[in-house]
């Protein structure tokens, strides 16, 4: 797996971590639903930048020709 899909997985779990953190508080009884499943949408698609981001870096080749 590449280093941009091990980090999106990574962002995933952290993600998947704190939405536990916040059920288990009682936060997200109090948001709603429709409220909880946009800000899921905002943290994944910020996690999708973040790792296309670091995905490495661009190379120029440079061909010889004699």
């Amino acid at each position: 797996m590449k280093w941009a899909g091990m980090y999106l997985v990574g962002f995933v779990i952290l993600a998947g971590g704190l939405l536990a953190a916040l059920w288990k508080l009682g936060i997200l009884e109090n948001i709603g639903v429709t409220w909880t499943l946009i800000g899921i949408a905002v943290v994944i698609g910020f996690g999708i930048m973040i790792s296309v981001s670091h995905s490495g870096t661009k190379e120029n080749i440079e061909i010889d020709r004699k």
